[in-house]
């Protein structure tokens, strides 16, 4: 286990919040995580997410770009 993931500050924002964020962020700058399951992804997302279902997180950390802004949903 990762132990040190858990003592990263998080900030927690509400929707209005992330929308805002987004509208005044480039892409390519920040990352979007999906980690709903893939139907719930299917059913619809934010475009350009990433989907990484929650319980696949911890083996696929290495996937995530650890200098770029993230925003997990």
């Amino acid at each position: 286990m990762r132990w040190k993931q858990f003592f990263t500050p998080v900030e927690s924002i509400d929707s209005t919040q992330a929308r805002d964020m987004m509208a005044d962020t480039d892409t390519g700058d920040m990352l979007v995580l999906d980690v709903r399951q893939p139907s719930e992804y299917n059913a619809g997302h934010i475009p350009g997410a990433t989907l990484i279902p929650l319980p696949q997180l911890t083996d696929r950390l290495d996937e995530l770009d650890r200098d770029q802004p993230l925003m997990v949903y």
